[in-house]
């Protein structure tokens, strides 16, 4: 009967094959964060980007667990808790982004509102000086592309100033789960502790 064949030599078999899963799917979050980032920070933020920045968060908290501190590997755990924060940091910028944009009590910015709404007016008279000609046609398509075209203009306005912002609100919660992580390592170090005495 080899160790391998032992109850607790299965059990640290199966509990290092997780633990490379989960640093599997920790790969992939952090993958699909920076693309899906990347992709998504031009235009208009659509609600898309909240599903897809908290599915991205459900799939890094439930297979990549935070880092523990371990003796004499303190450059590695800090180097780790950061990966690890920053990454929840993004996908959490993701998921607010649209909120931001659409929502003035989540993000007030209201010299940049008011800016906005002056393009979005701006737009609306191109639109109508370009197809002044068509006004005698059908005045109801007139007034339908005057309001898109002055819509589109404060929601691109908007989301460019989101996108300038974004940055901060992730290195936030980047900070925030960092300290989390940071503390509840902290606390079951000295609950270990004070269970030896």
């Amino acid at each position: 009967m080899d160790d391998r064949s032992r109850p607790g030599a299965r059990g640290s078999v199966s509990a290092v094959a997780d633990r490379g899963a989960g640093d599997r799917a920790a790969v992939l979050g952090t993958s699909l964060a920076g693309v899906l980032a990347f992709a998504l920070s031009s235009g208009s933020w659509q609600w898309f980007s909240t599903y897809l920045g908290v599915t991205l968060l459900a799939l890094i908290l439930s297979f990549a667990r935070p880092p523990a501190p371990a003796p004499g590997a303190r450059f590695a755990y800090v180097r780790s808790l950061l990966a690890y924060a920053l990454v929840v940091g993004l996908c959490t910028a993701l998921a607010v982004a649209p909120a931001m944009q659409r929502w003035a009590w989540f993000f007030p910015m209201p010299g940049t509102r008011t800016k906005c709404a002056h393009l979005g007016s701006y737009a609306a008279l191109q639109a109508q000086a370009a197809l002044s000609d068509l006004s005698s046609h059908d005045r109801a398509a007139l007034a339908y592309a005057q309001n898109d075209q002055g819509q589109r203009a404060v929601n691109d306005c908007l989301a460019s100033t989101t996108t300038l912002w974004l940055p901060v609100y992730a290195l936030a919660a980047a900070l925030l789960t960092a300290l989390g992580a940071w503390l509840l390592s902290r606390t079951g170090a000295l609950r270990r502790a004070a269970g030896r005495r």
